[in-house]
């Protein structure tokens, strides 16, 4: 699977590690910067990664900042983007199965650092359940229309 990783100059070293944990999954890693750690603002990676979601280059995405807010706002901006905000594998889980994210928002401040693979891995693994979450998506949908 293609995934876009994007953060600001606060979620930089997660985002390097995220990339690595992609690779040991199998995963592409596709890096939308930053690439140093100079002060960025968050919306033009997140809105990088988002696109790439939303225009089918990548399969998936992870963006990255401080708190996670900034980015998760931003790339719910993009039509067809459904970003959703992981701190626990539980979150993930739920992201994926109830509201078919496609796009894991992390928190650098916020997310724990021993959990980052499994919560990786389960956002990237988990199927949509569909059935009455379905409709629900749908309604997301119609009102970006």
């Amino acid at each position: 699977m293609k995934v876009a990783v994007g953060a600001d100059h606060r979620g930089l070293a997660y985002k390097e590690r995220i990339k690595e944990i992609l690779e040991k999954l199998g995963h592409e890693p596709i890096d939308m910067g930053p690439f140093t750690e100079e002060s960025v603002d968050y919306p033009d990676f997140g809105l990088k990664v988002a696109h790439s979601v939303a225009d089918g280059s990548a399969d998936r995405g992870v963006t990255i900042c401080w708190t996670g807010n900034g980015m998760n706002m931003a790339a719910n901006k993009v039509k067809g983007v459904r970003a959703g905000m992981a701190l626990s594998i539980d979150m993930a889980y739920l992201t994926r199965l109830h509201n078919d994210a496609n796009v894991l928002t992390l928190a650098d401040k916020y997310t724990p650092q021993d959990q980052l693979e499994e919560i990786l891995k389960t956002f990237l693994e988990t199927e949509f359940e569909g059935g009455r979450h379905a409709a629900r998506i749908r309604k997301i949908d119609e009102a970006e229309a």
